[in-house]
């Protein structure tokens, strides 16, 4: 049997197997749920009343209680399992990105989706990473604050802007009273990866008009390790039985780590029509990863005696090698304030101003300077990136009654200005000096991440100014229609016009078709548009350290070779679906879409520089980022829900699926003419991945099954040359977890993620780097993990 038709089968047998127990214990009657399709919403429109039911395009909404039915404290990592289209990965052993993850929605680039919090726009991390993409990190917002969440699945640049042109995602936070407090551990069954973390909130009512809601969260894991010894270490080991080899080498795993969250959410009536609101995230987080081990015996660009340093061997200071130890010191900062009221009895307003920051400090340990010789200290400070963005927002919305129609047009418009600053500070003059040593043949450069110089560091800005009208047209009963435009101008390139039309049919009681078709775009951030970085690699044929540059499309080297300014992605969107609802305890949805985008960010094709340019930094390769392809994206989502109450319980049933495939459909460089990259760019995702989770609340217990399910996906090496690739095929893991509810106040909670302790298909290509499995795997590769969970409310 095929692994999806397993998958399949599982699913069929595990959903037969809760309705006919439900139905054996006594006929169901439906109970009200808000993960149905009645809860109310306020992503993706400007009225007051809208359902999921209602919407007309897919919103799916998470509670509390599905946001605590995964243990993870990671926001990425909940949505991974909440979201069929939603993929974050680990990325051991990658730079920045091993702590601010990559997460896509339908297979689009991270920075493709809008976050918001509270229907505000979240700020971008400072790190940029892969294809240059610069995303929010969405694991500065502290799940135990989380009220409920909403995914847009559609583009929606016509109505909040640049980037939301997969969807977007709004965090709304808790806003109410009283007290809890948790505290969680959880461990692999290997052993390692131990982790810990408390949280608290408590909520004060302030008069008759107001709450303050406080929280915070702190917490550390363990480091994880799935590694072999490297076989040029094990024969490094047998030429030098003298020297006592660690084994392995380097870890391959998830890096150790500590964090820190605190927050509020504040809600404040002023008077009768007026009401004060804000919110404060802050986050701090403390990381710690290996990075490939440096071989004494092979690289002669490190260890090699010169007449420049006499007497000076790197043996002495590291007789068995070593692998340099990346840190990762983070800072992030979200604070908004706003007032609402009403002008009548058909006017809202709405006027906020918000800030947000991100600040990263790179450090490095355990290496070397080679090009300095004896003069490199072994420990560095690499330099620090921050991206900040103010918002200035002005919204109204008026209630438009007409005498033709039953129901009041909902006209919502309004007015944004933005400000963002991209800022790269220089590290240690060491991490990236070029020294005497160089002309000898020794690296330049800290081993392993060399700091940002004097010459990349800098602060850049932008500035955007936005206006929109976002319309909504009741036609009877049944039928609805609408309609958004937005202008927005930016100083960095000019401006663009959006716009979304979008309609929904009742076509019986509980039954909807619907359907929107939009434009969007995203434009270029300042730190895409002039930050530089180095980077080191590792060939895992050669086992030999390569320096590649990264320039601005700015820099007079970038634009001899060719590199041209870089342009917004640009978007264009339709979906259409059924939604449905029954008195049977019943609801659910069906989506169709397709997404094209131009012009879509990636890296240029690596290129020599030549030898009458200059080239202090030493590069072997240089690129840049710029528009380098279209893309088509199509795909459909299944979610579908069932809630009954039965006499020993509540019974929940959700399913959830997406297929979803990419092509590149043209392009004149990089990955449209590769045939590697476009390989790389289409197959690196699984094109189908699913969950079901069956769920049961009792008086005293709650029972919890997930099963997950990712289709095959292909892999590479991201050798310099020689290009070799890898298929790895489904995966399906299943997740457990009971709460003995043991009095109204106080419960706990056990459980296990990947409960029969599946892995993937080892990485075969990656042996020689002691790797077992791939590090970019859509899914954790640590096997199973048990949790457990004592909350306390009050």
């Amino acid at each position: 049997m095929k692994p999806t038709h397993l998958a399949c089968a599982v699913i069929a047998a595990l959903s037969m197997s809760f309705v006919s127990a439900a139905a054996s214990a006594a006929p169901a009657t439906p109970t009200s749920s808000t993960s149905d399709l009645d809860a109310v919403i306020v992503t993706g429109t400007r009225g007051s009343t809208r359902t999921q039911f209602d919407t007309m395009v897919p919103i799916d909404v998470f509670t509390e209680e599905d946001v605590r039915r995964v243990e993870s404290s990671d926001v990425n990592d909940i949505l991974a399992q909440l979201v069929p289209s939603f993929v974050v990965q680990r990325l051991p052993m990658a730079d920045g990105q091993v702590f601010v993850r990559p997460a896509t929605l339908r297979s689009l680039s991270p920075d493709h989706t809008l976050v918001l919090v509270n229907g505000r726009r979240f700020h971008r991390s400072a790190m940029l990473g892969g294809r240059g993409a610069q995303a929010p990190d969405l694991s500065q917002i502290p799940a135990s604050a989380i009220k409920r969440i909403e995914v847009l699945r559609d583009g929606a640049a016509a109505q909040y802007g640049s980037d939301a042109i997969a969807g977007v995602i709004n965090i709304i936070l808790d806003n109410s009273t009283g007290g809890s407090a948790a505290l969680n551990l959880s461990e692999y069954s290997e052993g390692d990866g131990t982790a810990w973390s408390a949280e608290f909130g408590y909520g004060f009512t302030l008069g008759d008009a107001g709450v303050l809601r406080l929280f915070g969260e702190r917490g550390s894991s363990d480091p994880t390790s799935r590694s072999r010894q490297r076989p040029d270490a094990i024969a490094f080991q047998a030429a030098h039985p003298e020297l006592d080899v660690p084994d392995p080498v380097q870890r391959w795993g998830q890096p150790e780590l500590e964090h820190t969250r605190l927050g509020f959410n504040l809600e404040l009536g002023l008077g009768e029509t007026t009401t004060l609101y804000g919110h404060g995230l802050y986050g701090e987080s403390d990381g710690l990863s290996d990075f490939n081990w440096r071989n004494p015996d092979t690289n002669s660009e490190l260890y090699r005696q010169t007449p420049v340093f006499p007497g000076w061997d790197l043996r002495t200071v590291y007789p068995v090698g070593f692998s340099p130890a990346y840190g990762n010191e983070s800072q992030d900062l979200q604070l908004l304030a706003g007032l609402r009221g009403m002008l009548g009895d058909a006017l809202d307003w709405d006027a906020s101003v918000s800030h947000g920051r991100s600040s990263i400090d790179y450090t490095l340990a355990n290496s070397i300077n080679g090009s300095l010789g004896p003069d490199s200290p072994t420990a560095f400070y690499l330099g620090n990136l921050e991206q900040k963005e103010t918002n200035l927002n002005l919204d109204f919305v008026y209630q438009w009654a007409l005498p033709a129609l039953d129901a009041p047009v909902n006209v919502a418009f309004g007015a944004e200005h933005r400000k963002e600053t991209y800022a790269v500070s220089q590290g240690d003059a060491a991490s990236w000096a070029v020294g005497p040593g160089a002309a000898a043949g020794l690296a330049p450069n800290a081993s392993g991440a060399p700091g940002f110089s004097a010459a990349q560091a800098g602060s850049w800005g932008q500035t955007s100014n936005a206006a929109y009208v976002d319309v909504e047209v009741p036609l009877g009963a049944r039928f609805a229609l609408g309609g958004a435009l937005r202008y927005e101008d930016f100083s960095e390139f000019g401006d663009t016009l959006n716009g979304k039309l979008s309609a929904r049919w009742e076509l019986a009681d509980g039954l909807a078709l619907r359907g929107a078709w939009s434009t969007g775009f995203r434009a270029p951030t300042p730190g895409q548009l002039y930050s530089t970085s180095t980077t080191q690699g590792l060939d895992t044929v050669t086992l030999l350290v390569f320096n590649t540059g990264r320039l601005s499309p700015d820099d007079p080297i970038a634009r001899s070779l060719g590199a041209q300014a870089l342009r917004p992605e640009e978007s264009e969107s339709a979906t259409m679906g059924l939604a449905w609802q029954g008195a049977a305890g019943f609801s659910g949805s069906l989506d169709v879409y397709r997404i094209a985008v131009d012009d879509r960010f990636s890296s240029s094709p690596s290129q020599v520089v030549p030898a009458n340019l200059p080239n202090p930094m030493r590069y072997t390769s240089v690129y840049w980022f710029t528009n380098d392809f279209d893309t088509v994206t199509r795909g459909v989502d299944l979610v579908a829900h069932h809630r009954s109450r039965a006499t020993y319980g509540e019974l929940g049933l959700t399913l959830a699926w997406n297929h979803n495939k990419t092509e590149v459909a043209s392009g004149s460089t990089g990955v449209a003419t590769n045939p590697n990259q476009r390989r790389v760019f289409e197959e690196r995702l699984p094109r189908n991945k699913g969950s079901f989770t069956a769920s049961l609340s009792q008086e005293r217990w709650d029972w919890m099954a997930r099963a997950r399910y990712y289709g095959a996906w292909t892999d590479s090496t991201g050798n310099a040359t020689g290009e070799i690739f890898q298929t790895f095929g489904d995966m399906l893991m299943f997740d457990v977890a009971a709460t003995w509810n043991m009095s109204e106040t106080l419960s706990l909670r056990l459980g296990a993620d990947n409960v029969f302790n599946r892995y993937p298909d080892e990485a075969v290509f990656q042996a020689s780097r002691g790797l077992i499995y791939s590090r970019n795997a859509p899914y954790d590769t640590d096997g199973r993990n048990v949790s457990a969970r004592l909350r306390l409310e009050f």
